[in-house]
């Protein structure tokens, strides 16, 4: 597996085509639209742009300094692979706060989870050690948010 970069970039630096990704994203997970090519419409980009950025572009919400992520992981559908991950969290010091664990399609499956990290942490080494688990094809932050009280 090749090592991925990412980068942070403020919205203005996004290529339009990305925000308008994102945006039909919004629009299928909110149920406002009930198909890839309706949200694709509604946001003003064809189909194949939709499908070929999709797992491209994530919007990063950060409100203020915190330590709660929420990561999505996508995998290879083999028993196990959900139990290495989650000791790799537990080694890590961090606690699982909710576990989302879709339906398998394709020999694929798509987990979200909800993660409370120390407060020191550097939240890539978490994406770094999941991504290098077998069966693993990649980890991404979705969020981080400030730690309830």
């Amino acid at each position: 597996m090749t090592e991925e970069n990412y980068y942070v970039l403020k919205e203005k630096a996004v290529p339009e085509v990305l925000l308008r990704v994102e945006k039909a994203k919004r629009l299928l997970e909110s149920g406002k639209c009930l198909s890839a090519s309706d949200a694709a419409e509604k946001a003003g980009i064809s189909r194949s742009s939709f499908y070929k950025y999709k797992d491209e572009i994530f919007k990063y919400s950060k409100r203020r300094r915190g330590r709660r992520l929420t990561v999505i992981i996508r995998t290879l559908d083999e028993p196990g692979i959900l139990s290495r991950i989650l000791a790799i969290i537990a080694d890590l010091g961090a606690n699982i706060l909710t576990i989302h664990q879709a339906v398998p399609v394709n020999g694929v499956a798509a987990i979200t989870l909800s993660i409370d990290i120390p407060m020191k942490m550097d939240i890539s080494v978490i994406t770094e050690r999941i991504e290098k688990t077998a069966g693993v094809s990649y980890a991404k932050i979705l969020a981080e948010e400030p730690a309830q009280d």
